[in-house]
């Protein structure tokens, strides 16, 4: 029997963290390790179980979601970050992404939404919740300044496009190297090329532009 991927949640509202961890441990898959009702704390407990996945909220006591983020990547790099918000526009959105976050996901989405991001995010692709993804590609398409413009994609070879879309549509670095028939190594060097001349420094970011450019379809 595969053993249930462990879950940290960090949310200062009581009754929506008691929520979280009754609709989440109803899944035989999944266990809730631990829980947070702030930043630091948010921080202390990744530090302590390394769970497979963190649920954090923005908004948090002592030291917000968006500060927690970069911390959390740096002492447990393997754990997946999930933000749960009531923020649903651009300046909340990419600056999660860019500091790493994996995932983005509305209070206000359904049981199902909550769940469908929790397992996606844990098979390491990047989760947007579907009325984000709509925003960010409506505001990209009237001429959003959220990412970059024309001319960084005009700046990306031939295989880094097809890199591009291989890392939005969830593949691992081991994975793409196989089907382009090049060294991991090389995948991993077009990657930083392709977040630097992007300036997108999260695989999530990535997955949003490549939306955003028709690489492919919106989930």
């Amino acid at each position: 029997m595969a053993a249930k991927k462990q879950i940290f949640i960090a949310e200062d509202h009581t009754i929506l963290r008691e929520g979280l961890k009754s609709i989440l441990t109803a899944n035989t898959d999944l266990e809730v390790i631990g829980e947070a009702d702030d930043g630091m704390e948010a921080i202390q407990g990744v530090d302590t179980y390394k769970p497979d996945l963190i649920i954090l909220d923005l908004t948090m006591p002592r030291m917000n979601g968006m500060e927690s983020i970069q911390e959390i990547k740096k002492r447990s790099p393997d754990t997946k970050i999930l933000i749960l918000t009531i923020h649903d526009t651009e300046e909340y959105v990419f600056p999660a992404l860019s500091a790493g976050a994996d995932g983005y996901l509305l209070k206000y989405s359904t049981q199902d939404e909550l769940l469908t991001g929790v397992k996606q995010v844990l098979e390491g692709k990047p989760y947007l919740t579907p009325n984000i993804s709509e925003q960010i590609l409506q505001r990209y398409l009237g001429g959003s300044k959220g990412l970059k413009t024309k001319s960084s994609w005009d700046t990306l070879t031939k295989q880094e496009r097809k890199i591009l879309k291989l890392i939005a549509e969830g593949y691992k670095t081991k994975e793409i190297a196989d089907y382009l028939c090049i060294s991991s190594k090389t995948v991993a060097k077009h990657r930083a090329n392709l977040m630097q001349k992007l300036d997108l420094h999260s695989v999530s970011a990535l997955t949003v532009f490549a939306i955003a450019k028709g690489l492919i379809d919106e989930k």
